[in-house]
């Protein structure tokens, strides 16, 4: 089962794949250092590393791409 589909035309923009990678990365930082829950601080690191492998890994040898 896959949780995100990375030929969406919604990540067809760089600066798109870019923000959904970085923000939850963003926010696990302020889950551990500022609101100390750890926890979630892992939710939101381990969401967007998988955003990122999906959307900067993945897409680019699936099909949708222009060679």
């Amino acid at each position: 089962m896959q949780l995100l589909d990375p030929h969406h035309p919604m990540f067809e923009r760089p600066v798109s794949r870019l923000l959904c990678t970085i923000l939850p990365i963003l926010w696990s930082g302020l889950e551990f250092f500022v609101f100390q829950a750890p926890l979630w601080g892992f939710a939101f690191l381990a969401a967007g590393l998988y955003i990122g492998y999906m959307l900067f890994i993945i897409r680019p040898k699936g099909p949708g791409t222009k060679n």
